[in-house]
């Protein structure tokens, strides 16, 4: 049988390894356990957690057993890597209603069930109640102050002012490994590329207490080929949760990515076969929007499942051809008589009445496929009782309900 290494890095994931070699024969000699970490900051996963769960469910495919860290405990602090101020701290209340939330969305991705079935832990419930001296004396003796500032999280925080609270999240990171390693036999942290300083101090943790069988290993971010984050949309983030992003927003989104990442996405978030995405993105010209179908349909049914799919792609083609149902097309509720300016704040289209007046003298806002010129148009309840689609150029629909 095949390393699910191979198939990792065949589909792209893999970023860096502390020791590949040393993992390769871990992995063909034994089913492992493995982790990977979420700080529950919000109520729902977005898109970048979504190459965490894919890889996870990847390797649970291949036997291996997932564990689930939410980081009810590390959110108290929160993660400096890619961070310009400290992050916003949370209550206690605010953290436990995240990770219930979480807990659900993590079971489009992986499987509880079996004999691998996936485990969910909360990190709180060791990290609240630890004492802070036996902890420092502990842990805190195994990491050099140099070391710490030398790794990307903490050295880009200098200029900014990086706090002593702070500094703690990597010996706490590191500890969860070293439970999670003593607990349940976990022998492989992974997690997004600007992990990799969290996960060298977890393996050297591991290692220092002289267990030589610990890995770490990063997966690349979904950027597109301009290198920028994807998964931000005019809304905001692109979350996992309907209720923040429709699944027809959602599906719209991949629908609509740049041709230069449909292979990329189809390898990093579907579940088809590199054999059937070659074939799909070894084309030319306009052939490749067909590829782009199928990762739309196929990214929506793994998260909002296969119906939801089916109702955001038929809506879409409706939207398209100006035939069909468009009842799953996402609507915006506004009163009637509201301005046109604030019909596109609610929307999310724009963020203020400057960008809406913007958008409409350059000609980027349309109603029923009518360029809309009249910066004080009003929406009158006449106009609301008939179907009413506002557009933002050619992307952006949704249709305006009283």
């Amino acid at each position: 049988m095949a390393n699910i290494l191979d198939t990792l890095k065949e589909r792209g994931y893999i970023e860096q390894l502390t020791d590949e070699e040393g993992l390769r024969k871990l992995l063909d000699d034994n089913k492992i356990a493995f982790y990977i970490g979420i700080d529950p900051t919000a109520d729902s996963l977005h898109v970048g957690h979504f190459v965490s769960l894919m890889v996870a469910s990847y390797m649970q495919k291949a036997g291996h057993t997932p564990i689930i860290l939410m980081g009810g405990g590390t959110a108290n602090i929160g993660d400096p890597s890619g961070k310009t101020d400290m992050r916003k701290m949370l209550s206690r209340e605010e953290i436990d209603h995240n990770v219930e939330c979480i807990k659900k969305q993590v079971g489009r991705f992986l499987s509880f069930e079996g004999e691998n079935k996936a485990i969910i832990v909360n990190n709180a419930d060791w990290l609240n109640d630890l004492n802070y001296i036996d902890f420092m004396r502990k842990i805190g003796t195994q990491f050099t102050i140099s070391k710490m500032l030398a790794a990307d999280c903490y050295k880009n925080r200098l200029a900014n002012g990086l706090t002593f609270f702070e500094m703690g999240y990597m010996l706490m990171q590191s500890y969860d490994f070293w439970h999670l390693y003593n607990k349940y036999g976990c022998k492989l942290e992974m997690g997004g590329n600007d992990q990799w300083s969290n996960i060298i101090g977890g393996v050297n943790l591991v290692r220092k207490f002289n267990k030589n069988d610990s890995y770490g290993l990063t997966f690349k971010l979904l950027t597109t080929k301009e290198g920028k984050k994807m998964g931000k949309t005019e809304k905001g983030a692109l979350w996992l949760d309907p209720e923040k992003t429709s699944p027809y927003e959602f599906y719209q989104y991949w629908r609509n990515i740049e041709d230069a990442s449909v292979k990329n996405v189809l390898n990093m978030l579907t579940f088809l076969s590199t054999d059937e995405i070659n074939k799909l993105t070894d084309v030319e010209g306009e052939e490749i929007n067909k590829a782009k179908k199928v990762a739309a349909f196929e990214i929506t049914k793994i998260v909002h499942g296969e119906q939801n799919a089916i109702d955001a792609e038929k809506a879409a083609d409706a939207l398209f051809s100006g035939k069909g149902n468009m009842d799953t097309i996402p609507s915006t509720t506004i009163e009637s008589n509201s301005s046109i300016l604030d019909a596109i704040i609610k929307t999310g289209f724009a963020t203020s009445k400057g960008q809406a007046r913007t958008l409409i003298n350059q000609g980027g806002i349309s109603l029923n496929d009518e360029k809309i010129s009249d910066v004080n148009l009003i929406i009158t309840d006449d106009m609301l009782n008939n179907e009413l689609i506002l557009k933002k150029g050619k992307k952006g629909f949704t249709k305006l309900v009283k």
